[in-house]
């Protein structure tokens, strides 16, 4: 009996005890949004004129367009670059880019004041904002991620299609739909795989120029004409890692065995980047003469620190150990570091660095605002273990001649 890699629905018992508290969670956040829409975004916030966004921009998406970058980085090496042996990790990949953009733009319409205009850019454009550019790349990489997603759907359902009852008449037809639908994404998938990866870039560069515009009302340790670029490859180097922590998650989560190999492989890619990354970022201030301030001791000097040394140096020199390298536990602890860095980069661009010129008093995020933060990483979490519940997403060995047996009724 051989055995081989195949991704396949994972049927576990949906609620554990953790599960339990992460949906617990998961519902207080729904609730803060429930009350957001009722009472509008002042009820809620502790935003002001001086501070208009706050950590639903700064962490849920700034930082979720960012950690959600595992999806294009991972197509880039598995379909572009036809690493086959990628494959294993790009649909875990996928769904999570799917499902942090997803919120991303739930985030946004939660954000805005007048959530029910957030439509308005589809026509009425303006080709001068930097936001503007950003939100029609987010909205069509979303549509773009829902189309690389079909084929999991199809390959779930086809064969397997029974509607119980009235809606038995529509077996054969919906079957027929699939089997159609497969095919022709067969044939233009790998227009949608390159869009995807040409889309990401764009804007993960262009929040970078979206805070250029802020001007002198960011701390010079971050306000940097570079700052795109840095943004970018910022969110290059945490897309590996991102796709690490992830599948080691997965496989504790559902007891299977941690994919060391490619863990192992994919870790060895990260340290470059995040050299690459730290050079032009050490660069930058040496040439602006930025580390003047690191002299000052507040908290803009000690958070690029932090930022720097735990959330770059610290996991460049773990994923350069061949220990490390060896240790799936350990991949994953250096993995999260990177997360965490990037993580602190975009919190720190976006909500430490950014000082108006007149403040009556100082931000920091009510109750309202972290729970509905905090719920939304929730729902995320729910989400994904129950698409691998349903979906082929996650490969595990499998015997030749098994077939497992499913359809639409039993999910």
């Amino acid at each position: 009996m051989s055995e081989n890699m195949k991704p396949v629905p994972l049927p576990r018992r949906y609620f554990t005890p953790t599960v339990i508290v992460i949906a617990v969670i998961a519902a207080v956040g729904l609730l803060f949004v429930l009350a957001r829409l009722i009472f509008g975004i002042g009820a809620v916030t502790n935003l002001s004129n001086e501070f208009p966004w706050g950590i639903w921009i700064g962490i849920d998406v700034a930082a979720g367009v960012a950690l959600a970058a595992g999806g294009f980085t991972t197509a880039a090496l598995g379909h572009i670059m036809h690493k086959e042996e990628y494959h294993l990790i790009t649909r875990p990949a996928l769904l999570t880019a799917m499902l942090g953009y997803t919120f991303v733009a739930v985030s946004v319409g939660i954000d805005l004041g007048r959530y029910y205009y957030i439509w308005h850019p589809l026509i009425m454009w303006n080709g001068n904002s930097a936001l503007f550019e950003v939100g029609m790349c987010v909205m069509i990489y979303l549509t773009v991620l829902y189309i690389e997603f079909l084929p999991i759907v199809t390959e779930r359902f086809i064969g397997r299609v029974n509607l119980p009852g009235f809606f038995k008449r529509f077996n054969v037809s919906l079957d027929k739909l699939l089997r159609a639908l497969d095919r022709g994404l067969d044939k233009t998938m790998f227009i949608f795989i390159i869009a995807g990866v040409v889309l990401s870039c764009l804007h993960q560069s262009s929040l970078g120029t979206l805070m250029i515009i802020a001007g002198p009302k960011m701390h010079p340790l971050w306000q940097t004409p570079i700052l795109p670029l840095l943004f970018l490859l910022s969110a290059m180097s945490v897309g590996f890692p991102m796709v690490i922590f992830e599948s080691y998650l997965t496989s504790k989560s559902f007891g299977l065995k941690p994919e060391t190999n490619i863990m192992a492989n994919l870790g060895s890619m990260v340290a470059p980047l995040l050299g690459i990354y730290l050079s032009f970022k050490l660069g930058d201030m040496v040439i602006r003469q930025t580390f003047v301030y690191l002299t000052e001791f507040n908290t803009a000097s000690v958070m690029f620190v932090i930022e720097i040394v735990i959330g770059v140096v610290v996991p460049l020199r773990l994923f350069l150990s061949p220990q490390i390298q060896k240790s799936p536990m350990g991949l994953s602890i250096a993995a999260f570091l990177v997360i965490f860095g990037v993580f602190l980069n975009r919190m720190n661009n976006f909500i430490v660095a950014y000082n108006p010129p007149y403040v009556f008093q100082s931000y920091f995020p009510s109750i309202g605002e972290i729970s509905v933060t905090a719920g939304f990483i929730a729902l995320e979490i729910l989400l994904f273990r129950a698409f691998v519940m349903i979906f082929p997403i996650v490969s595990v060995p499998q015997h030749s001649g098994t077939k497992a047996k499913f359809s639409i009724r039993s999910v």
